[in-house]
């Protein structure tokens, strides 16, 4: 199943990184492509720009608006994302317990349904809620 594992950090503790504390995040998110890559789980990811580079785009009764920055006003800001392709939720949150760290505060990991159903749950491998 697949499932997107979304990563969460402070911007401006982004920003006020060493090159030191860079340098050990990238080593780290190389090792893990190199391990998925070699597994066959991951299927893409990619790290995000800074919030402040955000636009977000609204639905009005009268149409669309556009609005600078993101869509929450949160400390943490999603900053990069996985797809990943894993055998087991249990293995989809293995795989997300490895970029919790200084720098990435939070991970959500969700299952991807097809684009024409909602078929899929949580990543503990139970039903989703039904509205």
């Amino acid at each position: 199943m697949k499932y997107m594992v979304l990563m969460y950090a402070d911007p401006a503790a982004t920003e006020a990184m060493t090159a030191e504390e860079r340098a050990e995040v990238f080593r780290r998110h190389d090792e893990l492509h190199k391990d998925l890559a070699g597994t066959g789980e991951l299927l893409n990811g990619a790290g995000l720009a800074l919030p402040r580079d955000t636009t977000t785009i609204r639905l009005r009764r009268d149409g669309t608006t556009t609005e600078d920055g993101p869509l929450a006003g949160a400390t943490e800001q999603l900053t990069a994302y996985y797809v990943v392709d894993c055998a087991s939720p249990e293995r989809a949150l293995e795989i997300a317990g490895r970029v919790v760290d200084f720098h990435v505060v939070a991970v959500e990991v969700r299952p991807v349904h097809d684009s024409f159903g909602m078929e899929g749950g949580r990543p503990d491998g139970t039903p989703a809620r039904q509205a």
